[in-house]
């Protein structure tokens, strides 16, 4: 098979394209022949170390495809089963590897890159606004970068849940996607915080879903009603520094969560269940999946310089 490596941590440079040895699954995983992978900021901090894996590195956990093998011990899934992951390991591949037990069957009619294309934001999505902070109809939502892959996923969540949203972007293109995808408000990132308590006649927003970090953090804070939620999800500004916790007593006994997926979905049945969900909106049109560029695998160093320079709306795709 082909692949991405990564030899050494750095910048985009160190991203190999190479012939390695195909995968074979393991007992309680399946082998799937990739169809389409998905491109991600956690990809980037594989990469640069910031979250150390072992090397050399095949990256990539969000993927979908066909499997062409089981290992022992698996039951539910079998080849020929059209599948997505989230948590696929290797997914910079022409073939990954896949547990099984988070291995999710597609819908009739779902094409594979559009579930390679949502599965980690979608279910990331999903339990931001269903669980983190269960958005309840009328509450206002502040959505960083609303044009991202991300971003634009939440807006719909957060519509489906019958919030008043206001996105953030950095261009009038961007301000186009935000609002086709449902965002009520759009204002750029300068200001962001007096254009919220504007919009909000001075009281804040119920919850701020921010993937940006360093650069909003303050900003963010600063646009919570008292007792609203900043849901700190991702950093692709750079991480947030030290703070006192007295701020979030200051600004009104605020809440701050740094969440992440693995705890959304500890067990098959969350799993599913979410998953189920996002599958459905994405089949029957309920959420749209914007894809802004597909890359062949070989090309994957092009694919995060595009996406760490902000070049991008969307979802980007590596196909081989």
């Amino acid at each position: 098979m082909h692949a991405i490596v990564i030899p050494a941590y750095g910048d985009s440079s160190v991203l190999e394209y190479a012939e390695r040895p195909d995968p074979e699954p393991g007992p309680g995983e399946v082998l799937v022949e990739v169809a389409a992978t998905g491109v991600n900021f956690i990809d980037v901090y594989h990469r640069e170390g910031r979250y150390p894996l072992p090397l050399p590195l095949i990256p990539g956990s969000e993927t979908a495809g066909t499997v062409t093998a089981v290992g022992p011990g698996v039951t539910d899934v079998v080849p020929g089963d059209r599948v997505a992951s989230a948590s696929a390991v290797g997914a910079y591949a022409t073939k990954a590897v896949i547990p099984a037990d988070k291995a999710i069957r597609l819908p009739d009619g779902l094409a594979p890159d559009l579930a390679a294309a949502v599965m980690l934001q979608g279910l990331t999505a999903h339990y931001l606004t269903h669980s983190t902070y269960a958005i309840r109809s009328g509450d206002d939502v502040l959505v960083h970068a609303a044009a991202g892959g991300m971003g634009l996923l939440l807006v719909q969540m957060a519509k489906l849940r019958g919030a008043r949203v206001i996105g953030t972007v950095s261009s009038a293109e961007k301000e186009k996607l935000a609002r086709q995808a449902g965002a009520d408000e759009v204002v750029g990132y300068e200001g962001f915080t007096d254009a919220v308590k504007e919009i909000t006649d001075g009281a804040g927003v119920h919850v701020v879903y921010d993937g940006v970090g360093a650069a909003t953090f303050d900003g963010s804070l600063a646009s919570l009603r008292p007792r609203g939620m900043m849901a700190l999800y991702g950093a692709a500004s750079g991480p947030v520094p030290p703070f006192d916790p007295q701020r979030l007593n200051a600004g009104g006994s605020l809440f701050l969560t740094r969440p992440t997926l693995g705890h959304y979905t500890a067990t098959r049945e969350e799993l599913l269940s979410r998953a189920n969900d996002l599958l459905g909106w994405v089949a029957s049109g309920a959420v749209k999946v914007h894809v802004s560029q597909r890359y062949p695998l070989a090309e994957a160093r092009r694919a995060h310089d595009d996406l760490e320079g902000r070049r991008t709306t969307g979802k980007l795709l590596l196909t081989p």
